[in-house]
């Protein structure tokens, strides 16, 4: 009886050992997604370190799982729990514009997110460790710059920009554009991973313990590789100085509520004219002697303007009115526009929508530029269109049901518009809400001439969330990669005006009617990012498909030979 009795007992923390070893995989995934999270922007600034470690539970769980002879299906339902609660934790926001649209955000990115990791499972499968964990930060990167550029882009947890908040860090985007942090946050968590592996195998009986300097070695160079960047960064921005001439920009923030205020049909709709009253007055109230630029937000003008008889709107007239009541003063604004192309196709654009009484023609999420009393109307039209909601692929169309001419995407152009002014110098490049989370497509604004990035948004649909700060936040990087101001006008906030070295000077409330006012610099130098473009995405994608031409080959020959 007694020994039946310490066998069970001896039982129990074995099974205990074994619950917790079942567990372990899925509290790694968990623990990494956290850590991710917390490393995002808005958590405080230092937090962003977390970065450079957020990745090492997960390799730790893939590792710990193949070791043990685990189904690639296996790592990748852990890996996909882990990317699921990362967009979820990150990106919840989404769905208090629409409650579908940010459940399938969080899903279906954290689906695409998978890919790489399942590449790098294969590759590491077939090659073994080297070049398996090489080919990790090629995967992922070579995802990301994809997700910069097709028809479902959605780069909001593009890894570089994780560090938008601690911005003082990564000084040297205007080298790398951010694909360079996160390249920077692969390689530290590669390398601690890598520490920690080597310091738990000198650990296993059996084999030769680490005397003290080998520890302080296995320390070293992750540490390197964390301070480096940072004081790279430091040198830099310590010696960078606001390049070229002054010009003082006024931005307007209007506060109407999206939801209940902005457009017919809301509970508290207020009508177009007086939506215009108020973008007046607070322009009125802030504007001196010495102001060249007004901005107000994306589609501050709600109506549809047909572009080729724009200036026929009583709207338009009122602000040419203005306008010439105040010379050298000229207005940035949002506005929904049409342009037709006739009853020939041939001269439409892909995402020309057909009406018998217009012909072919587009819609835009645009921007219009006035100048003088006499000047000409010009037009931008968003062209990074928000998936889902601003864009509909052509191989789709044919799949949407046309409900009196509302179906279908916007449309968008192929280039960059920038808008020259009378004031010397000033070259304005309208950037329009999410538009301003890409490097590449902003700094082709700036090979175009632009002195200035102009941001003009409309962030209310996410309510008082880590959405539109974020959204803030990404802008800075974008002032880093280009050494350009921003002015940045917001309709519900956050608007904002940020240096050349990504520095937010001024910011206005949330939910509150404003105008902020500043003199900006006007830089015309192009940085090495903007010069030569995107060059660490497009690299590693090249690299990706060498990679997955020889772990695809290496498969089949593993097939023969098991066959045979």
């Amino acid at each position: 009886m007694l020994t039946q009795t310490t066998s069970a007992a001896a039982a129990a923390p074995v099974a205990a050992s074994d619950k917790l070893a079942a567990w372990q995989p899925a509290l790694l995934a968990v623990l990494s997604a956290v850590l991710l999270w917390l490393g995002w922007p808005v958590h405080p600034a230092v937090l962003a370190l977390l970065l450079l470690v957020g990745w090492v539970p997960y390799l730790l769980m893939e590792q710990q799982l193949t070791t043990h002879g685990a189904s690639g299906w296996k790592v990748w339902r852990y890996s996909y729990l882990l990317l699921v609660l990362w967009n979820l934790f990150t990106t919840y926001w989404v769905s208090y514009s629409t409650l579908g649209g940010g459940i399938t955000a969080v899903v279906c990115n954290a689906l695409l997110m998978s890919l790489p990791l399942t590449a790098f499972y294969h590759t590491k499968k077939r090659f073994g460790p080297k070049l398996g964990y090489l080919s990790l930060p090629i995967y992922w990167i070579a995802f990301e710059q994809v997700h910069l550029h097709w028809f479902l882009t959605w780069p909001w947890l593009t890894l570089g920009n994780g560090f938008a908040q601690a911005n003082q860090w990564v000084q040297w985007y205007e080298y790398t554009g951010f694909l360079g942090g996160s390249v920077w946050i692969w390689l530290v968590n590669l390398l601690v991973f890598f520490s920690i592996t080597k310091y738990r195998s000198s650990k296993v009986p059996g084999a030769q313990p680490l005397s003290r300097v080998q520890v302080q070695r296995l320390l070293v160079l992750p540490l390197l590789a964390v301070l480096l960047p940072i004081g790279l960064s430091k040198i830099i921005g310590s010696r960078y100085q606001e390049k070229g001439p002054t010009a003082e920009v006024l931005v307007i923030q209007p506060n109407v509520d999206p939801f209940n205020e902005k457009f017919e049909g809301g509970a508290n709709f207020i009508s177009h004219d007086l939506q215009l009253q108020r973008m007046l007055t607070l322009t009125e109230q802030n504007l001196t002697p010495q102001t060249k630029l007004v901005l107000w937000p994306e589609t501050s003008l709600d109506e549809t303007y047909f572009e080729s008889n724009i200036d026929t709107y009583p709207k338009i007239q009122r602000l040419r009115q203005w306008l010439g009541q105040h010379p050298g003063v000229e207005l940035i604004t949002g506005l929904t526009t049409v342009e037709q192309y006739g009853s020939d196709k041939s001269n439409a654009s892909p995402t020309a929508r057909f009406r018998e009484d217009l012909g072919y023609y587009d819609i835009f999420n645009a921007a219009l530029h006035l100048g003088s009393a006499t000047g000409r109307a010009e037009f931008y039209h968003k062209s990074r269109l928000v998936p889902g909601v601003e864009g509909v692929p052509p191989w789709l169309s044919a799949f949407v049901i046309d409900l009196g001419g509302t179906a279908g995407g916007l449309g968008s152009q192929p280039e960059r518009t920038v808008y020259r002014t009378a004031t010397p110098g000033l070259s304005v490049a309208p950037v329009i809400c999410y538009e301003s989370v890409y490097g590449d497509f902003v700094g082709d604004y700036v090979k175009n001439g632009a002195s200035l990035i102009g941001i003009i948004t409309n962030d209310g649909w996410w309510s008082d969330s880590p959405g539109h700060n974020q959204h803030l936040q990404y802008a800075t990087l974008r002032a880093i990669e280009t050494r350009r101001d921003i002015a940045r006008s917001a309709n519900t906030g956050i608007s904002a005006f940020i240096n050349q070295k990504g520095e937010i000077t001024q910011r206005t409330g949330w939910w509150v009617q404003a105008a902020s006012r500043a003199t900006v610099h006007l830089n015309t130098e192009q940085t090495f990012y903007v010069r030569y473009g995107e060059l660490i995405g497009p690299a590693c994608q090249v690299l990706a498909v060498l990679l997955l031409l020889l772990t695809i080959v290496r498969a089949l020959q593993s097939r023969r030979v098991a066959a045979a």
